[in-house]
């Protein structure tokens, strides 16, 4: 019989406890390293089931020592709150702690990524971080100009023709300055992000699905590649709702007695999926009947942020149902199939 062994995963070392009971566990603490990995590694047996808590330098680990155990399960951190909220927060007390609910199979647990998909999840991360920094660039020219008197428009901000109407504004030999910097690098994010998109449309055009949520009008090649990457196999989803709580796209909800309190939503998922589909669904509803109606019911009742977060929700049951029907739309306005009639 193999043991269960709890990982307490860090940046430099890793603490492991070898449980078989409360009477009998071993702990020891090794070094993120080639030496202090095979170390750990050569006390392994095929009989073993291991768990570690997802961090930063979990998909390396797990890489490292899978093929030398029975299984590897990741646990969850945000559900796993007995170790943050410990008494106790030693690096031996978490492996022990995380041994122990291994042993009694309570181990709440998140889906591990491939190679292909970290590389791809890394990339989508570094996007997002050009964006908002470009957005962050954008928004301190305005102030300037603004500051100086000058009214501008968004779009100014946008092309090569805009960055040439703003080099021709008169300015302070030190606002000059200032603008003509941040316009450097504003071109120089627009050409990184650019070569991204080239990179994660090459790349996602390979993922199963990608052909499918693309002839959704309102989705994008990055926007797919988004959706796929994050969701990966849709078969792990039961359904469309189970979906939408991954991705924190539903309500809080609290339970009084007999009374249940809806709140806002968790956004408990992937912030950049979140947004991509809440941008894939404004641009959805100005082509599509079905959703614009929706929309337009909702907004009355309940205003703009609240409609629009409700249809983003329909919006993933469309994909949802597209990824696992394998649909592909001739013509997603009038919601119709290709090859159907």
């Amino acid at each position: 019989m193999g043991r269960m062994i709890g990982v307490d995963l860090h940046k430099n070392s890793f603490t492991i406890c070898s449980y078989k009971s409360e009477d009998d566990y071993k702990l020891k603490t090794h070094r993120v390293s080639p030496k202090g990995i095979e170390a750990f590694k050569a006390s392994l047996t095929r009989y073993d089931e291991l768990a570690v808590e997802s961090t930063g330098n979990t998909a390396f680990f797990v890489r490292e020592v899978e093929s030398k155990v029975k299984r590897i399960r990741i646990v969850n951190p945000i559900q796993f709150k007995v170790i943050s909220s410990s008494v106790k927060k030693t690096d031996e007390a978490d492996a022990l702690t995380i041994a122990r609910f291994l042993s009694k199979d309570m181990i709440p647990e998140v889906r591990m990524r491939t190679k292909e998909q970290s590389q791809i999840a890394s990339l989508i991360g570094t996007r997002d971080k050009f964006v908002k920094l470009r957005t962050a660039l954008k928004n301190k020219i305005h102030n300037i100009l603004n500051a100086n008197g000058i009214v501008t428009k968004p779009e100014m901000f946008t092309s090569e023709k805009g960055f040439e109407k703003i080099a021709a504004i008169e300015l302070e030999s030190s606002y000059r300055f200032e603008v003509d910097l941040i316009v450097g690098q504003i071109r120089n994010l627009n050409e990184a992000v650019d070569k991204i998109n080239d990179e994660l449309k090459a790349r996602g055009q390979n993922i199963d699905g990608h052909k499918n949520l693309t002839s959704i009008k309102g989705i994008s090649d990055i926007g797919a590649t988004i959706f796929l990457n994050t969701i990966g196999d849709i078969n792990d989803f039961k359904s469309d709702k189970q979906l939408a709580a991954y991705f924190g796209i539903v309500p809080r909800v609290y339970v009084s007695n007999n009374t249940a309190h809806y709140g806002r939503i968790t956004k408990m998922g992937n912030k950049i999926a979140r947004t991509a589909l809440v941008q894939s669904t404004l641009v959805a509803i100005r082509y599509s009947p079905y959703l614009r109606r929706f929309y337009d019911k909702l907004k009355t009742k309940k205003g703009s942020g609240k409609a629009i977060i409700a249809t983003s929700r329909k919006m993933l049951g469309i994909i949802y149902n597209t990824l696992k029907n394998n649909w592909i739309f001739e013509d997603f306005t009038q919601f119709k199939l290709v090859g159907c009639v």
